[in-house]
């Protein structure tokens, strides 16, 4: 089994004055040729990006240049007057604008991403589809996000039914009432015969 691979460093862009110092000698040199040397703002380009569609760009742009270098060197005499002339005339203004708006475009664009690339690998925190970390995961994929488990929540069961609690037993009323009249005829015995010894007491004394 193959380990994960492991994030290239990313270098350092260069420093914003210096890139745009570099645009704008690269662009004067294919305005100043009259467009002959087009071609050198798409090989700095290749090189800096390392895509193979720059390096397809850059066999196109100098194909047409040296097209239109062959189309204007048969044209007899120094003025333009042919149908050749005109067309090589035409093929290398026509690619001298487009390679100017595509070299800056496209350069603009990947010193941006390599200094988005740069910030997080520095800072740590998670580059928006850079191009410049490589690993397991493909290129400007991010892993699919994989929404939490839904939970169901318990369904509350509904409280147990308490059994009564018996009351204390009670004692009848009538049980109650008889003991009562017992005491009350045992106090009144207990009286009537006090009552009578003191009558008996009092008679013999007299």
């Amino acid at each position: 089994m193959q380990g994960q691979g492991h994030a290239q460093p990313v270098q350092r862009p260069p420093h914003d004055a210096v890139l745009v110092l570099l645009r704008v000698v690269f662009v004067a040199m294919g305005v100043f040729s009259v467009g002959f040397l087009a071609w050198v703002m798409m090989l700095r380009l290749a090189v800096v990006t390392r895509r193979s569609a720059d390096f397809g760009l850059l066999v196109a742009v100098s194909a047409a240049d040296i097209l239109s270098i062959v189309l204007l060197a048969v044209e007899p005499g120094d003025d333009v007057h042919t149908t050749g002339g005109y067309l090589g005339i035409t093929l290398l203004f026509g690619t001298l604008l487009a390679t100017v708006v595509y070299y800056l475009a496209a350069d603009v664009r990947h010193f941006q991403r390599q200094r988005e690339a740069y910030a997080a690998q520095t800072y740590g925190y998670p580059p928006a589809a850079s191009p410049y970390v490589t690993g397991t995961t493909p290129l400007g994929a991010q892993p699919p996000h994989t929404p939490p488990p839904h939970t169901v929540p318990p369904m509350s069961r509904p409280p147990l039914p308490q059994p009564p609690i018996p009351a204390p037993p009670q004692r009848p009323a009538p049980a109650r009432i008889e003991q009562v009249r017992a005491e009350l005829d045992e106090l009144s015995d207990y009286l009537r015969k006090h009552d009578g010894r003191h009558e008996g007491d009092y008679e013999g004394g007299r």
